[in-house]
């Protein structure tokens, strides 16, 4: 690998059937519009392979009966394939991939031009040893556009040779094995044809959402060293349609098939009508040489405001792993996503699993957006606001007040959790609780905070933010329940982030279920009731005078939160342990090192408890500890500072207790607990923070969780990996209208390099073990406050300040020396 590609290229050097649809979901190609996975375009849906194209927001709901029961689930819809492109030699078989003999064999992600590329070498049953080339794009500078190259190169033979290009619309949802039982049928083929010689054009709908999608593909065939005289003959089915192209080949001499293909929708802006548009498109389209230079051009402006450098180390193959994750976050949430009505899915828009939707995520993902595409993240905020109607009518049903947001949304906002839940380990389908998930409503207001935080977009906060959080804590407030025994409020019937928990033991889940006093979720409401005044102060006191009278919200109300925010109540045990809710100090003890040895990965616990007709719910067991949340979510002080106002103590020595505490009962079955226990262990054992990073890294690459990522990428654990490196150890927190720096780099780490974006300043960080070097680049911006442990330094744009750091052992002194001021003042 040259210096040039090393750490920007993933590659895999052999043909591994097993790992396939692995590899096929890893090589996913997107640009925020659509997304088509990594298959090889001579293979079809056949259980090894599954070549699933996907449109951003491209929903649709069929019903299904499971159990006795008519369930109707909505679902990312698998668009037709535009890839197949084979070859055949005279009258032979068509060339496919597990039908020849395989004598070389590599595959490559180029990250940093965002191509796929193949290079095989085989050989036929007949003895010719044929070269296929292939190098892939879906355009980032062009988002209806997608193109394909391959270039065979007969060895040892000449004679007639055939290309086979298609469009396939006889595809369906098939790529969740625990979905298979349900309706997948999803498209109607309203229309096939063929647009002059080289051209194939297919228009579908989706049965239910009737979303239009139209693709237009063209394929040309030429030689740069021979005249091949291509002849070209279309046929078609009732559902697809392909050309065959015809030439002659010679031995030695390349011929090459490129294929571009231009998709619209029904629901794309500026457009007259899908189909029309598609072939507008693709007729203004230009070769595969020109999509390339265009796209790698968007690809390398993208780079330049998203990479993270990790310099002066053994670093490659660590900074190969933060790319591809960069990488995919990028191809799920584009500039091109900006002014489309979508969110970020859980899975990516690279396969099937959860259906495509848009869970809490965005916790992880937002993060990273909004430090360096804060317009990226401003519309996919207003993809939760365009919902905010659906949120109010479905706390009004449930009995509530305020806008209550579900834990799964799709197409409209509507609470898409299924009812249903297959567990593969017993073959059971059992009801599915996890939309007592409220905590969702607190994460879509940290996340409207954090934005405003990062970038005092103040229009957007009078115009759309402020309304969404005021209505999260009015929905708060509602389901909060005062105890006046204890003088505390109460939120019950709900879960944590922790999932296995879904009720107290031996209560029917279904019918009484959820647990009470969360307390992940009742500190993230405290913070959360005591921030509505900073929401109010922080917009024009006219736009807050406005907006308290359209609410109808009163100061009785306000002062009501603020009673809220002092006296929520989160329970403890064994001195200072905070309860992962109320009564988990009474639920069992779990054998971890007797079902270790009996099942190796217990990482889904709760499949394999269930599937022993036992209930996770019985014991002290979580998938991901959600009490450490709040260490990754909250700096230290801010969480000491929280507790202060509920009334219970909190100090640095509660925290390590809590950390060893939960690590100790977490399965790590969900990929976003790796980053909540390297980010807990970062400062104080790094060696093991270090671990869980590394393993977070892995979580898709090597499929830690054994079969989740070939039907779709963890989007928040990709991104929560590029948290780790800015917010934990480069130090970056946004808070009191200050960037705060605090860098903790492993001892892996020499060096780290990044670019951010802050309140219209473009800064580039540069930190090392020693010192810390920010540079704001020349624009037209006012000046922003820095601050490094309580050093403040006001930064204009076009100058540069440094701080020296503060060693380990330094920081571990000057922390017992403000440990022993407390307690003297105590």
């Amino acid at each position: 690998m040259s210096e040039e590609t090393l750490g920007w290229v993933l590659t895999y050097d052999s043909y591994d059937p097993d790992r396939e649809a692995l590899h096929e979901a890893l090589c996913t190609l997107g640009n925020g519009y659509f997304a088509t996975r990594g298959a090889s375009p001579d293979t079809a849906d056949d259980g090894t392979h599954y070549p699933g194209t996907y449109l951003a927001g491209g929903y649709n709901r069929l019903t299904s009966e499971v159990s006795g029961r008519k369930v109707e689930n909505e679902d990312l819809v698998n668009l037709p394939n535009w890839l197949p492109l084979s070859f055949c030699i005279g009258e032979g078989p068509w060339f496919h991939i597990d039908e020849v003999e395989i004598l070389s064999y590599s595959q490559s992600l180029d990250l940093k031009r965002g191509l796929l590329l193949r290079e095989i070498r085989a050989r036929d049953a007949e003895g010719r040893i044929t070269r296929w080339s292939e190098k892939r794009l879906v355009s980032m500078a062009e988002r209806h556009l997608a193109a394909l190259s391959v270039t065979i190169t007969p060895e040892n033979w000449s004679g007639k040779m055939q290309f086979r290009s298609g469009l396939d619309g006889s595809v369906s949802n098939n790529g969740v094995a625990r979905y298979r039982q349900l309706a997948s049928q999803h498209l109607d083929i309203l229309e096939l044809d063929h647009l002059g010689a080289d051209t194939l054009y297919l228009r579908a709908r989706t049965n239910q959402s009737r979303i239009e999608l139209a693709m237009a593909a063209r394929t040309l065939v030429h030689c740069e060293v021979c005249d091949v005289h291509p002849e070209y003959e279309t046929h078609g089915s009732d559902r697809r349609i392909w050309q065959i192209v015809t030439c002659e080949a010679r031995e030695g001499a390349p011929i090459t098939a490129e294929k571009v293909v231009a998709l619209h929708n029904s629901r794309d802006w500026a457009i007259a009508e899908a189909g029309l548009e598609a072939k507008r498109t693709l007729g203004h389209a230009g070769d595969f040489a020109q999509l390339q230079a265009a796209h790698e051009i968007a690809w390398r402006h993208l780079w330049e405001d998203c990479d993270i450098e990790l310099t002066d180390g053994d670093m490659a193959v660590t900074e190969l792993k933060l790319r591809v994750h960069i990488f995919h976050c990028l191809q799920t949430a584009s500039p091109h996503s900006i002014d489309l009505d979508v969110g970020i899915p859980a899975r990516g828009w690279h396969g099937e699993a959860y259906r495509g939707h848009i869970f809490w995520d965005e916790l992880f993902i937002f993060p990273f957006l909004s430090l360096r595409l804060p317009t990226l993240t401003r519309a996919l905020l207003r993809y939760r606001y365009r919902r905010l109607p659906e949120a109010k009518r479905a706390a009004r049903e449930e009995g509530f007040e305020g806008a209550m947001f579900p834990w799964q949304s799709g197409s409209n906002g509507r609470e898409e959790t299924q009812k249903l839940h297959l567990n593969p380990e017993s073959g059971r389908w059992n009801p599915d609780n996890t939309h007592r998930q409220r905590h969702i409503n607190a994460a879509i207001a940290f996340n409207i905070w954090q934005y405003y935080e990062a970038t005092d977009d103040y229009e957007f906060l009078t115009s759309f933010g402020a309304e969404m959080f005021l209505e999260i804590a009015r929905f708060w407030a509602s389901i909060a329940t005062y105890n006046a025994e204890i003088d505390r409020y109460e939120i019950k019937g709900v879960m944590g982030p922790d999932e296995y928990h879904t009720a107290y033991p031996g209560i029917d889940a279904s019918a009484e279920g959820g647990i009470d006093n969360n307390a992940y979720t009742n500190v993230m409401v405290a913070w959360l009731m005591s921030r509505t005044e900073d929401v109010l102060d922080a917009i024009p006191t006219a736009q807050a005078q406005r907006l308290c009278e359209t609410m109808g919200l009163s100061p009785e109300e306000r002062e009501r939160w603020y009673e809220i925010s002092r006296k929520l109540r989160v329970p403890f045990h064994d001195d200072g342990i905070i309860s992962q809710f109320e009564g988990y100090d009474d639920l069992e003890e779990f054998d971890w090192d007797g079902y270790r040895e009996k099942y190796d990965d217990i990482q889904r616990l709760d499949r394999i408890l269930e599937a022993e007709d036992d209930a996770v719910n019985r014991y002290k067991a979580s998938k991901q500890a959600d009490v450490l949340m709040l260490f990754y979510l909250f700096t230290a002080d801010e969480l000491y500072q929280i507790f202060e106002r509920l009334g219970y103590p909190f100090g640095p020595e509660h925290l390590r207790r809590n950390v060893e505490y939960y690590m100790a009962r977490t399965s790590h079955g969900s990929t976003l607990s790796g980053v909540a226990h390297a980010w807990v262990l970062a400062r104080s054992d790094r060696p093991r923070s270090w671990k869980h990073f590394q393993h977070t890294l892995d979580s898709d690459i090597a499929d830690v969780q054994g079969g989740t990522t070939p039907e779709g990428i963890h989007t928040g654990a990709m991104a929560g990996t590029i948290d780790l490196v800015q917010r934990c150890f480069v130090g970056i927190d946004m808070r009191g209208n200050t960037l705060h720096f605090d860098p903790a780099l492993p001892d892996e780490i020499k060096r780290i390099r990044v670019r951010l974006r802050y309140r219209r300043q473009v800064l580039d960080v540069d930190v090392n073990h020693d010192s810390l070097v920010i540079e704001s680049r020349s624009y037209s911006a006012s000046s922003i406050k820095l601050a490094y442990r309580g050093h403040y330094r006001d930064l204009a744009p076009g100058e540069t300040c440094r701080f020296r750091l503060i060693k380990p052992d330094e920081r571990l002194r000057d922390e017992n020396r403000a440990r022993e001021s407390r307690n003297a003042a105590e």
